[in-house]
């Protein structure tokens, strides 16, 4: 296994990213995308959840068993993953997409 020494921070980007596209799909099934915004030094993946994603009570989970985990199996040196406009589902305004009501 490669370590973060070995890879470039445009290497461990690019391999998120990789890993976003697999999952991408199935976040478009439901109206919603992921945009990374920023990849820090000490490996901690900050994302903008996009569409039906920023505003949906479930994106909390779909962030930790769909996004972190894809992210955590491309690169296993990433520490964590947040997304810096995550719904909580007792947000008055969170919405579940139409094809989940």
């Amino acid at each position: 296994m490669e370590s973060t020494n070995t890879l470039s921070m445009e290497d461990i980007t690019t391999r998120i990213d990789q890993a976003l596209d697999n999952i991408r799909p199935y976040l478009e099934t439901d109206g919603g995308n992921v945009k990374i915004l920023e990849v820090t030094d000490d490996l901690v993946v900050k994302l903008e959840l996009l569409g039906a994603c920023g505003s949906c009570p479930m994106s909390t989970m779909t962030l930790k068993a769909g996004v972190e985990e894809a992210i955590r199996r491309a690169v296993p040196q990433v520490k964590a993953v947040e997304a810096v406009n995550i719904t909580h589902p007792d947000d008055p305004h969170a919405k579940l997409p139409d094809n989940m009501l």
